[in-house]
């Protein structure tokens, strides 16, 4: 396959599975875009294991499979002509991607990590456990998107994408706690769970029990999350108009998802919350135009 056409691919996988980010990769030119693209789709590929239905060691095996792959990619010992044989457009246009700009491959060593931890049902005591985790699977994808980015301070930037990164996971977290609860996961830490006095039990079936301390916690985690948006919207002036407007409308669209959710804590516990596609085109779209600087109060802690 080549390259233009492995790109298409992954463009194509990308519009349709990342229905949020994609309203900000769109905003890009078309090389930053398409390689953003081959960054998202390998990611998907990750999350796609370790959200599959594969036993846990087979799981495991391919991720171990994907970290090889990229790896070798990122220590230049996957050859050209190896690459322009191989079946895999994704990896392909990844690699074309990583040719054009600073992408730190082994970035997705990290996001292969926390994906581990979810097979392995990795438990979090402390806030401090789960951020570990969160600047895995999301602060990775924040400093390789800075990568496609550019920035002229990739010392100062780096941190803040990975902030926003994080900011993003625990939205992230707050959005699917009833999927998660459900299907055997809890990612909130165990000392806020017990700080409110909430119980929150991985697996259980319906709502979760002690709704009205659940949604005190809520409250609290969503304004923790608040702080670490910030932090990473401090990336913004760092860089250049259309990169900027590309991880503005992405972290727009995260942080009007996340005021709703702190302004009825508890619609979490009873279902999926979500922006329509009206609120989503309209957060790119200020951001396109430099509107979109969401400015939530207070520093991350």
């Amino acid at each position: 396959m080549d390259t233009r056409a492995a790109y298409r691919l992954c463009e194509e996988i990308t519009w349709s599975q990342a229905r949020n980010f994609s309203y900000g990769i769109r905003l890009l030119p078309p090389a930053k875009r398409r390689a953003l693209a081959a960054v998202y789709a390998f990611a998907r590929r990750i999350d796609d294991i370790g959200d599959g239905t594969l036993p846990a060691p087979e799981k495991l095996a391919a991720l171990g499979t994907a970290r090889a792959s990229v790896l070798a990619l990122a220590s230049g010992s996957a050859p050209d002509h190896q690459l322009a044989a191989s079946p895999d457009p994704v990896l392909i246009a990844l690699a074309d991607a990583a040719r054009q700009f600073a992408i730190p491959l082994e970035a997705f060593g990290e996001l292969i990590d926390g994906c581990e931890a979810d097979v392995r049902g990795t438990v979090y005591l402390t806030f401090d456990d789960l951020l570990h985790y969160c600047r895995c699977v999301a602060g990775s994808v924040g400093r390789l998107s800075l990568g496609v980015f550019g920035t002229a301070d990739a010392a100062v930037a780096s941190p803040l994408a990975d902030a926003l990164g994080v900011a993003l996971q625990l939205t992230n977290i707050l959005r699917d706690i009833r999927e998660d609860y459900r299907s055997g996961r809890v990612y909130l830490p165990a000392e806020d769970i017990e700080r409110f006095g909430a119980t929150l039990q991985p697996g259980g079936e319906g709502e979760p029990a002690d709704t009205e301390k659940l949604a005190q916690l809520v409250g609290f985690e969503a304004e923790r999350a608040r702080g670490w948006y910030a932090t990473g919207l401090r990336l913004m002036p760092l860089l250049d108009r259309r990169s900027a407007a590309s991880a503005g409308a992405m972290a727009g669209i995260y942080f009007r998802l996340l005021e709703h959710i702190a302004a009825a804590p508890s619609s979490v516990l009873r279902r999926r919350v979500s922006l329509s596609t009206g609120e989503k085109a309209m957060v790119a779209a200020r951001s396109l135009a430099g509107m979109a600087r969401p400015a939530p109060a207070g520093a991350a802690r």
